[in-house]
């Protein structure tokens, strides 16, 4: 006995439940089940209209997965990559510009924890924090370590070497 075919709709909530979708994410996904009849288009439009497909939760929940790891840079291209308009990138990025330094900073010290004794070893951070997509404010503040006790940095980097 053969297995009954999954609609579009069942395959469509099927891969929204598991994690938010973008609209273009999802159309792609959809259209290697697509049979006569089925059209992708209306469907979305139909699960929008449920709030079932929201481009809103779709931003929120990818920044919250990448926002940890990756710089600015990185989200942005990465939404825009989504299909996500260039206004909603606009809100996103002044959002998203406030706790940037930070997060470098917090990426820089699980990585590497300490300021390399030499030039060529500090390159290699900096590359490594420009890969993640962070500005280079940022990876300049995060470059001179965390501060100690007292407020200063023992392990800065001097800044005639800088």
């Amino acid at each position: 006995m053969s297995r009954p075919a999954i609609t579009l709709k069942a395959r469509a909530l099927t891969y929204l439940s598991g994690r938010e979708h973008s609209r273009i994410e999802l159309a792609r996904k959809l259209a290697r089940h697509v049979q006569e009849g089925d059209d992708i288009e209306q469907l979305l439009d139909t699960l929008e209209a449920a709030k079932l497909l929201s481009q809103t939760r779709f931003c929120d929940a990818l920044i919250n997965r990448r926002a940890e790891r990756f710089g600015n840079s990185r989200i942005l291209a990465e939404l825009q990559s989504h299909g996500i308009g260039d206004d909603a990138l606009a809100d996103i990025k002044a959002d998203l510009v406030d706790g940037e330094t930070a997060r470098a900073c917090a990426v820089w010290q699980r990585k590497f924890g300490s300021i390399a004794p030499d030039a060529a070893a500090r390159a290699k951070q900096m590359r490594f924090l420009l890969q993640r997509g962070f500005s280079h404010p940022a990876i300049r503040v995060a470059m001179q370590g965390a501060p100690g006790p007292d407020g200063t940095n023992p392990d800065a980097i001097p800044s005639s070497v800088r």
